[in-house]
């Protein structure tokens, strides 16, 4: 828990603000190096070995981001010019990746609606799909998932509807021209603790996975791209016009080993206790703020607001303040001092928030109660 000037600071912003483990930071002082883009560094080597292995992959390759993995993926599968991928319109690489896919590859995303549980129509993919045989129209060349799905709330794609996704694009000979697979599985690890499976059963059938090792996993930097050795090589060498070639990169790798090992099983406590808080906010029985808390489902919570005089940002702004008021109605850590909960709020009409293995018991419950006097204020101005 972190402390300013007293206060009890409880950061639920995302888990990218999650901090290396001592013993992150430890192996990372630790690791042989060597020249990556000369293949020659031994620790990267190692994480990208060990990634593609937990996913049934033939290869990976280490990338400084998950905005890279994601649009390198787009970059191989849709190599041809004239190409399409087709993304949820909720999706992060729609939304918040600046549209790199295509001012940087060229390549056009179409979008189908994202439903409530992360899925789009597999009806409506049918038909969305575009083959070579009308040249009026783009080549789809891609399809695209998020698992879990940030914008839907941390939701786990069920996998009866992974499978029948892939079954949709490999089985029934849509098309002249192959479409790949790819899984945004930034929280692909989150999806396989709430199912209880491996990641492997996850990702079957498809041909790319992009996984975050920077979030709940809390390593400092980097993301793991797997898939076929031809894939990887091609995404290898993509990864160096982009900038993505890193030299002694063993040093981040390192931390990466240490998230995978001794961070990964930690992911379900994370959703337990994200769970603690829906449940809070639910049993308060607000007009104003509320949670589906039967679709709570990983570490992101999102917090619906109904009061239309009301907006996510605003409440998000009450709650990293500190009003003297609640210091006497004993909103205040075990210390006697008070609470900032930071929260994330955009033009939104839910606030977010995420938690990760670094938030611990007490720190919920400092979120907890700062939450309830919150709520409890708007309610009685509008009750």
């Amino acid at each position: 828990m972190a402390s300013n000037n007293s206060n009890n600071i409880v950061d639920l912003r995302s888990d990218t603000v999650s901090q290396p483990t001592p013993e992150m930071r430890a192996c990372m002082a630790s690791a042989v190096v060597g020249d990556d883009v000369y293949g020659e560094d031994p620790t990267v080597a190692e994480l990208e070995a060990t990634t593609a292995a937990l996913f049934g992959k033939e290869d990976g390759l280490f990338v400084p981001s998950g905005t890279m993995g994601n649009l390198l993926a787009v970059m191989v599968h849709c190599s041809r010019r004239g190409s399409e991928a087709i993304v949820g319109d909720l999706s992060h690489i729609f939304l918040y990746e600046q549209g790199g896919s295509a001012h940087l590859a060229g390549v056009q995303l179409a979008q189908l609606r994202n439903l409530p549980d992360g899925t789009f129509s597999l009806e409506e993919l049918r038909h969305k799909i575009r083959q070579y045989e009308d040249c009026h129209e783009p080549i789809t060349s891609l399809v695209v998932v998020e698992n879990t799905h940030n914008m839907c709330g941390g939701k786990v794609l069920p996998l009866s509807y992974l499978d029948e996704l892939v079954s949709l694009v490999r089985d029934s000979g849509l098309g002249v021209v192959r479409i790949g697979l790819h899984m945004d599985g930034a929280r692909v690890f989150n999806a396989a603790a709430a199912l209880g499976v491996k990641v492997e059963r996850i990702a079957r059938g498809f041909d790319s996975v992009s996984v975050c090792l920077s979030k709940g996993l809390s390593a400092p930097v980097g993301s793991v791209l797997v898939g076929s050795k031809k894939f990887i090589a091609e995404a290898c060498r993509l990864r160096k016009a982009l900038g993505g070639g890193m030299r002694q990169a063993g040093i981040l790798a390192a931390a990466g080993l240490v998230a995978l090992n001794k961070v990964v099983p930690l992911l379900a406590a994370d959703h337990e206790r994200t769970k603690r808080i829906a449940k809070s906010i639910d049993q308060l029985h607000s007009p104003n703020v509320v949670v589906d808390l039967a679709t709570v489902q990983s570490n992101i919570l999102l917090i619906q607001i109904k009061q239309p005089k009301l907006t996510a940002s605003q409440f998000a702004e009450r709650l990293a303040v500190i009003e003297p008021e609640e210091l006497l109605a004993g909103v205040t850590g075990s210390n006697g001092a008070g609470i900032v909960l930071k929260a994330s709020a955009r033009n939104w009409e839910f606030m977010r928030l995420v938690l990760y293995h670094q938030v611990d018991d007490e720190q919920v419950e400092l979120a907890i109660k700062k939450l309830t006097y919150v709520i409890k204020q708007y309610d009685a101005r509008w009750p």
